[in-house]
């Protein structure tokens, strides 16, 4: 089970607004039949039967790295969660991880995203007084924002795949993410209303409700480059065999072919829509990672040069 696997992180949430866990292999964590909980975080995954695994790449930033990701998707229904508009308060949080959390009362942040209810649970005195004083209203007309900053309650996302808690200190404005267990609150970007980039091949009809970030090839857990691991790109390329969608994975052949051969790229059938567009693009990025450079790669990546929709919009993942 990915769980079990401390290379591995997960995440819960959609654009604008996500829950990551991640552990470091030597990080002591306490496992469940289906959690994993450290000092820092951590996550229940509990797959509905209906879940639907979809395994994707996409490109990220203008160099040279991508994504991966297994997307665990339910329908829009089966997936729908209560999509408050307004801080709510929910009570003593019964399902959390850790006994010792059992007290905490969850808020509702009210960020009215159909796939995830974005909490904080808290004890303290003082921010239980600003959480209940502005409950009732939008999180952002009120002063509940710079409440939350100056205490750092736990952050606890809830969708239909199960949880993610975050018990790292939530950063100053502009700050830096922590290493390890954190969220990302992004207004600007929820605002969009979207679940997934336009680049994830998600079927028509599907949310994404969890994703698993499978150990990445070229990055380690915090985004740092590392020596090409050909076994960790071989591995996710398995997954993309058994989970992904068949017109990348072709989009992708056609591209690794023509360049190995020494083809450049005029004349080639170019994809339109953005997922294949995405998928050629990374085919290129990791052609250069397992082959290295020569003059048709060079054209190729000249030629297909990605463009700004190629990239993921949320800004909420790290490449890896």
């Amino acid at each position: 089970m990915a769980l079990a696997d401390a290379t591995a992180g997960w995440s819960m949430g959609t654009i604008g607004a996500i829950a990551e866990f991640v552990r470091a292999p030597d990080e002591p964590a306490s496992r469940g039949p289906n959690s994993v909980v450290t000092a820092r975080g951590g996550i229940r995954l509990v797959l509905p039967d209906d879940v639907e695994a979809v395994a994707y790449e996409t490109p990220a930033g203008p160099g040279s790295h991508w994504n991966h990701a297994v997307a665990f998707c339910l329908s829009a229904a089966t997936a729908r969660r209560e999509t408050r508009t307004v801080l709510t308060e929910l009570g003593p949080d019964t399902g959390a991880l850790r006994p010792q959390d059992l007290p905490g009362v969850l808020f509702d942040l009210g960020l009215g995203t159909p796939t995830v209810d974005a909490c904080v649970r808290t004890t303290d005195p003082e921010l239980l007084a600003a959480l209940r004083a502005a409950a009732g209203r939008p999180l952002f007309e009120t002063g509940a924002p710079a409440a939350l900053a100056r205490h750092s309650p736990h952050r606890v996302f809830l969708t239909a795949c199960g949880r993610v808690e975050v018990f790292t200190p939530i950063p100053a404005p502009n700050g830096r993410s922590p290493d390890g267990p954190h969220t990302h609150l992004l207004p600007h970007l929820l605002r969009a209303g979207r679940t997934h980039p336009a680049t994830a091949p998600i079927p028509d009809g599907l949310v994404p409700c969890a994703h698993l970030h499978p150990a990445h090839p070229a990055v380690d857990g915090a985004g740092r480059p590392v020596p090409f691991d050909h076994r960790r790109h071989a591995a996710f390329q398995r997954l993309l065999a058994t989970f992904g969608d068949p017109v990348q994975g072709a989009i992708k052949a056609a591209a690794v072919a023509a360049v190995r051969a020494g083809e450049g790229p005029d004349g080639a059938l170019v994809p339109s829509d953005p997922p294949g567009r995405a998928a050629l693009t990374v085919a290129l990025r990791q052609l250069a990672h397992t082959d290295g450079p020569s003059p048709a790669l060079g054209a190729w990546r000249r030629r297909h040069a990605p463009t700004p929709d190629l990239l993921d919009p949320d800004g909420d993942r790290d490449a890896r």
